[in-house]
């Protein structure tokens, strides 16, 4: 027998006492690791911070946050702000608007967002309008947007990334769904994807096929969770039904690092903050 011929059957027969002591076939053959660092978004938070943004950023530095998605700076000047964020070790490195507010004065809003201290500027909504149903030639001038976005930010010295909603999954258009034809309409180099994992799902997508579909094209996720009720709201993560372990080993091989906690609307986010904290730090994949 050759050392090819027995080296494969040595791997299959380990693979299947993997599976048949129920590790899943995603983590066979896989370093298991954890996250480097967790971020959160400042809106999940928005209530304490108008009340005390100093400390409250003190609390989430305690929890373990090191990296925090916002939009505008907080105290009297970008340098007070980046001056108490570096000295909590939270680094303010992405932030954004939607399409609309973006494509005015790009090269300004750039200056601004590189002066807050962030490295990716992010479009969190690439639509002009309600984005309920979205023709395919909507989809390809969202596209084409995106481009002029990347091409700017490129020329300004700043990452950019456009997030998505579960509008994108929901009902596709002749040429298929309007994800695919945002991705496939997008310069690789110069748009990047910030990778909503809850609203993938809520939209009837799957976030681990769109990572293996279109690798390389994700920067940051989002990682909020999803409840367990027939309305499928939002959770904090670790509290709610989506399984990150798969999700996060496949972006983490593709070289995903920014990793951010969201929930929607909630009132007491340092409490859930703290909770996602503890399940993040902890969580192997």
């Amino acid at each position: 027998m050759n050392t090819n011929r027995r080296q494969f059957i040595s791997t299959l027969g380990l693979s299947t006492i993997a599976l048949s002591a129920g590790i899943p076939s995603w983590a066979i053959g896989k370093k298991e690791t954890q996250l480097e660092k967790i971020s959160f978004i400042s809106g999940i938070v928005d209530n304490f911070l108008k009340e005390d943004w100093k400390g409250t950023l003190e609390k989430l530095a305690q929890q373990g946050y090191t990296e925090m998605e916002f939009g505008e700076y907080m105290g009297t000047s970008a340098a007070e702000f980046k001056a108490v964020c570096k000295s909590l070790g939270i680094n303010p490195f992405a932030g954004g608007s939607s399409m609309s507010d973006m494509l005015i004065d790009s090269d300004k809003k750039i200056a601004e967002a590189l002066t807050s201290g962030k490295q990716y500027w992010v479009c969190y909504w690439p639509w002009l309008g309600d984005a309920k149903n979205i023709t395919a030639d909507e989809a390809k001038t969202a596209a084409d947007n995106l481009n002029k976005l990347g091409k700017a930010s490129k020329a300004g010295g700043i990452k950019f990334c456009w997030h998505n909603h579960n509008w994108e999954f929901e009902k596709a258009t002749n040429e298929g769904f309007p994800f695919d034809i945002l991705m496939k309409n997008t310069d690789p180099l110069t748009v990047k994807t910030e990778l909503d994992l809850y609203w993938v799902k809520k939209g009837g997508g799957d976030p681990l096929q769109c990572l293996k579909k279109y690798p390389g094209r994700f920067d940051i996720m989002h990682v909020k969770d999803m409840d367990s009720t027939p309305v499928k709201s939002f959770a904090c993560p670790g509290s709610g039904i989506i399984d990150f372990r798969p999700i996060f080993r496949e972006a983490w091989d593709q070289g995903v690092r920014h990793y951010i906690v969201e929930k929607d609307n909630e009132q007491n986010g340092i409490e859930c903050l703290k909770s996602s904290a503890a399940y993040l730090k902890n969580l192997r994949f």
